[in-house]
């Protein structure tokens, strides 16, 4: 147990959200009887080794919950070992539980979705997931939701790269979730760790958005220890605002999955190596999400940024975005730079954007890290990443995608979370694939699982952006416009209004290509989209506005 959780709060999590689950839902080891509708050619031979996974997102009851772990395979369905942090809001923080060792307790179906049981502690967490990169027949991405009574998240799954000692260098980090009092809260920041081995010290800075409070830029110092076998390590962030401590998984040693252990906030996310402190010259595509003000208006955007640092101003770009269920498409926008302090730290100055005004942002290996910062006059809370876009953006014709969605549907008030595969035509114009939907009201998780989704697909256009409209069995579902990165990438800015078929609905997400085998799965776009996850496309859960009804 880690030394920052209380037991006795360990202890009423993990009864309460056993009682929950006996409640709501019940399921065994393996127990997905999913139909694919496509055939990528996936088997439980595909998930073969440690995963390191990560949820964010909410509870039965509308409050913060995020799951974070690792766990071993064997290619057969079988977990040998494994250890997990749960981290509920109102519930508690159970840190370092062991995953119990079972047989049959993860599927995988042809078309790369499957199934993973988690026990730990007399509970069960079922994670919904789409494997995409594979290379030399073991999966080494995929995205996740969580698929169980006890709550509904998103978030990713990664082949773990063991490590036995912490690498000295420049790191950059992006987190998100709530403050101590249910109220939204996102960091960004860098910092140079100096090892000695398993263990090491942090000296660098950070940034905050605290319920639209922005201090200045402060300096941060912290310590690092490296956990063994399955085990987390430990880290610790200290700043004039905060003293926060954090479970870290590696998934190899240039990223890791922080998840906060010490009850003061609620944050998870990344840390990524930080290459290079500059920002990388070109078109990135972006995404962000949060709340425009405190907790009550759920907002996400997406587009492409373009930054020349010989330019003036010398970002640029164009914005899509959905601002409590107004979409307003194509907003030209500049941004003035400034940068201050270490590691590549540059305040952007936005004309045209809209809710934001301005943002703070980190150059590092999982892309450019972005958070809303406007002082003294903020008007959200926003976090999200830019990642360099390749010149290849169209979209791949008769080739199998894994998706997810995150959203937030503000007319009938829910938390929904979506996983996803999905095959192109052979002009690319369409799709059909299944999609297992998740939905939390603030009193019950609805569970719809299998069902058979179709889709029309205009573009992408020569800039990478394309729409899609979807249906569910007979009956119209989301609609979202998508941004190609590359050619095994694409971020997703769902675009329902009050008008549409499920209502106002702000979501974002991303669709990923498959490779099941390993000729096709080495190229290096293929394997640098396992550092794009779902951790910095932001669950849009906020603990009060998932109770809010309209």
């Amino acid at each position: 147990m880690n030394p920052h959780a209380s037991l006795n709060r360990a202890g009423r999590l993990l009864v309460a959200l056993a009682a929950v689950s006996a409640l709501l839902f019940a399921t065994g080891c393996g127990s997905s009887s999913s139909t694919s509708v496509n055939k990528e050619g996936y088997s439980v031979s595909n998930l073969n080794g440690t995963y390191v996974f990560s949820s964010e997102g909410a509870d039965a009851s509308g409050d913060t919950l995020v799951l974070t772990g690792a766990f071993t395979t064997d290619g057969k369905g079988d977990i040998s070992a494994g250890t997990m942090d749960v981290i509920d809001q109102t519930v508690g923080i159970a840190t370092g539980q062991a995953i119990t060792a079972c047989s049959s307790c993860y599927s995988v179906n042809q078309d790369g979705r499957g199934q993973v049981a988690l026990a730990a502690a007399g509970t069960t967490f079922t994670l919904d997931f789409v494997l995409t990169t594979t290379s030399g027949g073991v999966s080494s991405h995929g995205l996740v939701t969580e698929f169980d009574g006890i709550g509904s998240g998103s978030g990713a799954i990664y082949l773990q790269t063991a490590i036995t000692s912490l690498t000295t260098g420049n790191y950059a980090f992006s987190l998100a979730g709530t403050n101590f009092d249910a109220n939204p809260l996102a960091t960004v920041g860098a910092f140079a760790l100096t090892s000695t081995g398993t263990t090491g010290t942090l000296t660098g800075q950070e940034d905050f958005n605290n319920n639209l409070t922005v201090p200045s830029v402060e300096s941060l110092t912290g310590t690092a220890t490296l956990g063994t076998g399955t085990g987390p390590g430990t880290m610790t962030f200290t700043t004039a605002s905060f003293s926060l401590a954090f479970d870290f998984y590696p998934i190899s040693s240039t990223q890791f999955a922080l998840i906060e252990t010490d009850g003061n906030q609620f944050l998870a996310g990344n840390v990524f190596s930080q290459p290079s402190s500059s920002i990388p010259t070109g078109t990135m595509v972006f995404t962000m999400s949060g709340a425009t003000t405190v907790d009550d208006f759920p907002v996400a955007n997406a587009g492409f940024l373009t930054y020349n640092s010989t330019a003036q101003p010398p970002f640029s770009g164009t914005e899509d975005v959905n601002n409590d269920g107004t979409v307003t498409p194509g907003l030209n926008f500049t941004g003035a730079a400034s940068t201050s302090g270490s590691f590549g730290r540059t305040t952007v100055t936005l004309t045209g954007f809209t809710p934001a005004t301005s943002w703070v942002v980190y150059p590092s290996s999982g892309g450019l890290l972005m958070l809303e910062n406007e002082s003294p006059t903020t008007v959200g809370v926003t976090s999200g990443v830019a990642y360099t876009q390749a010149s290849v953006v169209a979209l791949a014709s008769s080739t199998g995608y894994g998706f997810n969605l995150s959203a937030f549907n503000i007319t009938n008030g829910y938390l929904e979370n979506d996983i996803a595969e999905f095959a192109t035509s052979s002009s690319a114009s369409g799709f059909t694939g299944t999609i297992d939907i998740s939905d939390d009201n603030a009193t019950t998780v609805t569970l719809t699982p299998n069902q058979g989704w179709s889709g029309t697909i205009t573009g992408p256009n020569s800039s990478g952006e394309g729409s899609v409209t979807t249906t569910v069995g007979s009956l119209a579902y989301i609609g979202f416009n998508f941004y190609m990165v590359d050619s095994s990438t694409a971020l997703v800015l769902e675009t329902d209004s009050a008008s549409s078929a499920v209502g106002a609905q702000i979501g974002a997400g991303m669709f990923q290509l498959q490779n099941s085998s390993s000729s096709s799965a080495t190229s290096s776009s293929a394997m640098a989209a396992s550092t794009k996850a779902a951790p910095v496309v932001r669950s849009l859960a906020r603990p009060r506005a998932a109770k809010r009804l309209r």
